[in-house]
């Protein structure tokens, strides 16, 4: 294949594109063009856009130091976060400087629309709303992507950030869908081509999350509250965070988050239903990450653990909802239900 005829072909040519727009294709784009690249990034949805589809926090053990890393290297997502964060923590403190680890909890909304504009505005970046279906490609080099509408776009470099999408499915229970994330389709038409015209191996990771609450439905006042810190960011250019108007707000809410803990009743709902849970029936193929995994788990893996520790944390400044960080589960809804009602609060 002449790559030199396939540029002409291009009615617009560009030298890197991305497929998909979470946290990893935002990055991938930005760091691109901000090199002076022509980019375009491919997403199914521009509205979901660095979308934050399971807890809307940053950082943590490890993670944390990646993202300073990312910002060290001029990425967006630590000023995203300080820009979005409703709470702020510098967890380890007990320990040397070494492991200290920033976590931040943000607006889940304020963090994706204000990531999307931060992309809308920069230079040499085009955001193109489409699903890539297959690669465009020789024996020696990937030269672009074919579109579901059939376009064909060309370009030095294909970065892949798809994410949870490729032949994505959901588990509720006993239930299965086909879905990237709740709400979004997979991207089954580039996990087939990858596999069956490129012949790379399609494996399954699995993930999982909790379910989610309104505050009218907790009693705060049984709960143990954690105030944010009073002063901490990710970013190492604190002054961008707010350098230009942007639909984050300079005065962002701070909110609390909270702890409570399961019970011997939690355990017992878990022990009754493990039939029904994918994980465990056999259902899910995939293979679960070391650092989420199911409240399942949890209990069978720890079996002399009669409690576990559970946080509720706010989804943002400007929802009721409230996410359960710590008993992520795929057990049916009914069964979710009864975990919720054991817990304190």
């Amino acid at each position: 294949m002449d790559t030199m005829n396939i540029l002409k072909q291009n009615h617009d040519p560009c030298d890197v594109i991305v497929i998909g727009a979470g946290h990893a294709g935002c990055e991938a784009a930005l760091a691109a063009a901000r090199m002076g690249a022509r980019v375009r990034l491919f997403t199914f949805n521009l509205d979901h856009i660095a979308q934050m589809s399971c807890n809307p926090a940053v950082g943590g053990i490890a993670k944390g130091h990646v993202v300073c890393e990312i910002d060290a290297l001029g990425g967006e997502m630590g000023r995203n976060t300080d820009a979005s964060r409703i709470q702020f923590r510098m967890l380890n403190r007990r320990k040397g400087p070494a492991v200290w680890s920033p976590r931040a909890q943000t607006d889940k909304l304020v963090y994706q629309k204000r990531m999307k504009h931060v992309l809308e505005r920069t230079r040499n970046l085009t955001i193109h709303q489409a699903e890539v279906v297959q690669l465009i490609h020789d024996d020696e080099k990937v030269h672009g992507v074919k579109t579901i509408f059939d376009e064909t776009w060309y370009a030095g470099a294909v970065v892949i950030c798809s994410g949870t999408f490729l032949r994505g499915k959901l588990h509720y229970g006993m239930q299965q869908y086909p879905g990237g994330r709740a709400g979004d389709p997979p991207s089954n038409h580039l996990a087939r081509y990858l596999n069956e015209e490129m012949g790379l191996t399609m494996e399954r990771l699995k993930t999982g999350t909790p379910p989610r609450i309104l505050a009218s439905s907790i009693d705060f006042a049984s709960l143990e509250e954690q105030e944010s810190d009073p002063e901490g960011t990710f970013t190492f250019w604190p002054e961008a965070i707010h350098g230009w108007r942007s639909i984050a707000p300079e005065d962002i809410p701070q909110r609390p988050c909270y702890i409570t803990h399961s019970t011997t009743k939690t355990k017992e709902i878990i022990l009754n239903n493990l039939h029904l849970a994918p994980m465990y029936n056999g259902t899910i193929e995939g293979k679960p990450t070391r650092y989420c995994p199911s409240f399942e788990d949890k209990v069978t893996r720890f079996a002399d653990h009669e409690t576990h520790q559970i946080y509720v944390e706010p989804e943002g400044a400007f929802t009721e909802e409230y996410y359960l960080n710590g008993i992520s589960t795929s057990l049916p809804v009914h069964v979710q239900h009864e975990m919720i009602r054991s817990l304190p609060g």
